[in-house]
């Protein structure tokens, strides 16, 4: 059933053509019985126009300006031929339905005077002699409702379509212009990671700078001082590429010209002062370390000081009353772990999708390129029961 039923619709002119067919041949045996009861013969011209309006109902879809002509003027032949009604006038209706639910405005209006017209028309046309004038005029009223509520029905589906199209326009403008804030968003935060890591790499060459003079200044005195000084240029150098290669990745033509002066950043042990801020501020945070801490990449602790900063920022944000938060830093052989939980009533996904802790960051958008940024993985969600979650796993060395 399901397939014969995408058939007829993928070829409406089909189903059309069958009901053509149809009130045709109704048409052509009513018009004999009648003929053969009243004992005359039918005009010439009854069959013809049976087809006729046959094919208005036949092509209503795919023309239908010019079949509510050819029906207007089948109309007037009938009237003129006194080719009384019969099932075939049918095909009146679902002309005017159709030019009303599909066709141009005017020959909707067009269809409309015709439907009030066709009844007054055609009751005087056949007035029956053996019933009252109240009662033809009731019959008069009861044969025009059809085309009105024809016409009604085909209007409201043009409204009514037309309601929907203006919906998948609208959907699909706010997709788009939802896609270019995103890429927007990106492109700011990228912008602003870039200016961030320029004081990483910076402060890499300053020490790589400093450890170098001091190395030709003691080669000759103290050798071992020299090697180690060596040893730490070489370390030092490593990481600094490995910040540049990220850097370089983000950077974009004329960047580097935008305004504002470059800071220090801050690292890892100053989480600690950022949770006693937010306690300060009458947020409850529990912070705690798991495992040996020791020296990270620049570009790490940058990148977990900033997402603790996004995260503890939205529950103050999003959280509730009486809200309380906790904060974990695992030190991991090969990486460092962070897990960041509230207990309030949490902020929906998008909201850390649209907005971040200082009103630049885009929320998860910002958390993400800068996870990304070290080769790390994010993990955000509501919490079972409540609240909101965001762990991050930050590599101590990047992904090739």
């Amino acid at each position: 059933m399901q397939r014969l039923y995408d058939f007829l619709r993928r070829h409406p002119t089909w189903v059309d053509s069958f009901w053509a067919v149809f009130l045709f041949g109704i048409s052509v045996v009513g018009e004999t019985a009648r003929q053969e009861a009243r004992g005359t013969d039918s005009p010439a011209v009854v069959v013809p126009i049976f087809l006729l309006l046959g094919l208005v109902i036949a092509l209503r879809r795919r023309m239908p300006e010019k079949m509510l002509l050819l029906a207007v003027v089948l109309g007037v032949a009938q009237l003129a031929l006194n080719v009384e009604t019969t099932a075939a006038d049918f095909g009146f209706l679902v002309i005017a339905y159709t030019v009303a639910a599909t066709g141009a405005r005017w020959a909707s209006r067009l269809a409309l005077a015709v439907g009030l017209c066709a009844a007054p028309l055609a009751q005087l046309r056949w007035w029956n002699e053996d019933t009252s004038t109240l009662g033809n005029l009731a019959q008069m009223i009861f044969l025009t409702v059809p085309f009105v509520l024809a016409w009604v029905l085909g209007d409201s589906i043009r409204t009514r379509r037309a309601y929907f199209a203006q919906l998948e326009e609208r959907a699909a403008r706010l997709e788009k212009e939802r896609e270019a804030q995103a890429k927007v968003a990106v492109a700011a935060e990228r912008a602003r990671i870039a200016r961030e890591l320029h004081d990483v790499v910076a402060h890499n060459v300053s020490v790589m700078v400093v450890q170098a003079d001091g190395a030709a200044y003691v080669l000759d005195a103290a050798p071992d001082q020299a090697k180690k000084a060596l040893e730490t240029i070489s370390s030092t150098g490593r990481q600094a590429l490995a910040e540049m290669r990220r850097l370089l990745g983000v950077l974009r033509t004329g960047e580097h010209q935008e305004g504002g002066e470059y800071v220090p950043q801050p690292d890892v042990e100053q989480i600690d002062d950022l949770v006693e801020q937010c306690r300060g501020s009458g947020l409850p945070v529990d912070f705690k370390i798991e495992g040996t801490p020791r020296p990270l990449p620049s570009g790490v602790e940058l990148t977990a000081y900033r997402i603790v900063q996004e995260a503890l920022t939205n529950t103050r944000k999003h959280g509730g009353p009486n809200t309380g938060a906790s904060v974990r830093l695992v030190y991991f052989d090969d990486g460092l772990g962070l897990l960041v939980e509230d207990d309030g009533k949490g902020a929906p996904h998008e909201l850390y999708e649209e907005g971040g802790a200082d009103g630049a960051g885009h929320g998860l958008i910002g958390m993400r390129e800068r996870v990304g940024m070290v080769g790390g993985t994010l993990d955000a969600g509501p919490r079972p029961g409540g609240g909101f979650r965001i762990s991050a796993l930050l590599p101590l060395k990047p992904a090739h």
